[in-house]
């Protein structure tokens, strides 16, 4: 029987790749009771697999693969994205490259852009020494996508988007052969290895994944894991993932500005690198901004508790005033509250000896119900694919947020994997073998590991305090901002460039 089956194998990669393809990629019918046969099961229903389902559909090698994308939550219902001038603290930085692959998809046709904010400048330093580095991409990388240093939007927007961009390349005429269930509010209950065939007729799904769900069985012929940190799909497949906690949680709010800003106006990200943690304000259409404040989980904890005002004064302490200063606000010590403790130490500093920017603007409030935590930490899968199994995103990485990366690396990975997969079908590959999914793992996991390792470095590197460690990275800082062409190349890194 195995000599047959391997006689046969030869004869089938014999075949012109456009019959291979079609053989490969046409869904098995079976028996009913058995499992749902699909070409491509993607676990995890955020921006990574969303995404991913829409480039598979958007492209015409791919679009006719069938399709079932799960996930537990109600997704359906984040179809019109958020209204109102109330703005979501869950917000991402989504670079040039993110920017265009979302338009090569067509997703961004949904996008309300209302509702987003280019930002085409930052200003970064150091909150121990002062030394500060300002990129203006209008200056060094003119031309490339208007000067854009990213833009900023809420992840319920851009989830409605992909949502809306997948039913309509799914319904209708224009998804006239084109099958992608979305099957949300669905348990993932377990993932197992289908069984052995119980007749020479029956098919063999002895080596592909079985998807059980509370609504029933699915096969993959891939098996796609977009399901986040504690990825089920990389427990099935046994893949290990390495890293550490950093001891600091993040903390995000909504944050409103004493300036309302114009439309078109061109707007500066602020970030502050200070000993516990560092601390961005990114900006939001009008007069709202996006606070991402990195710190020790008591200072988390403790901002949490305060009242609005006390918290919009902690924030404003901890970019224009010294960090000794902040910690003592935060401290038990405290006996006056953080609005009175600001209004004595402001005036009494100087912004040359913080290295506050000129352009820093007042912050006078937070949105209601906006202040919220997570744990940070850095994970790195060992490998992203197995057999039949391929892993994007949070599943495959976990990185800490102080350059923005994990949204856009996870739609690097998606958008990745979909070429892939597409170089298979144009190939005739059967797109869940090793064969096909090889050249998306030694793609991605390189090009993750080395911003992983980037950004990991510096948040240690600006974690010390101590003197000479100081002195060095301030030195750096000073001659970076002197040299227009190194600013330049790392611009084109963080947003993305190819």
């Amino acid at each position: 029987m195995a000599l047959t089956r391997s006689v046969a194998f030869r004869k089938l990669l014999a075949l012109p790749p456009d019959v291979r393809r079609r053989l490969w990629s046409s869904a098995v019918s079976v028996t009913p009771g058995k499992p749902d046969i699909y070409d491509v099961v993607c676990i995890g229903g955020g921006p990574a697999g969303l995404s991913f389902a829409s480039a598979l559909k958007a492209h015409s090698a791919t679009r006719a693969l069938k399709v079932a994308l799960i996930d537990a939550q109600d997704i359906t219902t984040s179809r019109t994205g958020n209204d109102g001038d109330a703005y979501s603290n869950r917000c991402s930085s989504l670079t040039p490259a993110s920017s265009r692959f979302l338009r090569k998809i067509g997703a961004w046709d949904h996008i309300n852009t209302g509702r987003v904010q280019p930002y085409h400048a930052m200003d970064v330093w150091d909150g121990v020494s002062g030394s500060k580095i300002h990129f203006d991409p209008r200056r060094y990388e003119a031309g490339s996508d208007y000067g854009v240093v990213a833009t900023m939007c809420e992840n319920g927007n851009l989830t409605a988007a992909l949502l809306q961009r997948l039913q309509a390349l799914t319904t209708g005429d224009a998804g006239a052969g084109s099958v992608c269930d979305i099957l949300d509010k669905t348990k993932v209950e377990s993932i197992e290895l289908g069984p052995q065939p119980e007749t020479e007729e029956t098919v063999d799904l002895s080596q592909w994944p079985i998807v059980m769900t509370s609504q029933g069985q699915l096969a993959a012929r891939l098996l796609v894991g977009a399901d986040g940190a504690n990825s089920p799909v990389r427990q099935f497949v046994d893949i290990p993932s390495h890293g550490w906690d950093y001891g600091q949680h993040g903390v995000v709010a909504t944050l409103e500005l004493e300036q309302t800003f114009a439309a078109d106006e061109v707007r500066t990200a602020f970030q502050r690198f200070l000993p516990t943690g560092p601390i961005a304000l990114l900006p939001l259409p009008g007069n709202k901004a996006s606070l991402v404040w990195s710190t020790s989980p008591q200072h988390a904890a403790k901002l949490k508790q305060l009242p609005p005002n006390d918290f919009v004064a902690m924030v404003s302490a901890a970019f224009r005033l010294m960090p000794v200063d902040v910690n003592f606000m935060l401290s038990p010590d405290m006996a006056v509250t953080p609005s009175e403790e600001l209004r004595w130490r402001e005036p009494a500093t100087s912004p040359s000896s913080t290295g506050l920017p000129s352009t820093f603007p007042w912050i006078t409030g937070v949105q209601e119900g906006s202040i919220a935590s997570f744990p940070l930490r850095m994970r790195h899968a060992d490998t992203y694919t197995g057999h039949r199994v391929a892993l994007i995103g949070d599943a495959a990485h976990t990185i800490h947020p102080l350059a923005g990366q994990g949204l856009n690396l996870g739609l690097a990975d998606a958008e990745a994997l979909a070429n892939q997969i597409t170089y298979g079908m144009e190939h005739g590959m059967d797109i869940g073998s090793s064969w096909c999914l090889d050249g998306y793992n030694s793609e991605r996991w390189a090009a993750n590991n080395a911003m992983l390792g980037v950004v990991d470095k510096l948040q240690k590197l600006y974690s010390a305090s101590a003197g000479p460690v100081v002195w060095s990275r301030s030195l750096g800082l000073e001659a970076v901002e002197r040299m227009s062409w190194v600013k330049g190349a790392l611009m084109g890194v963080a947003a993305g460039a190819k």
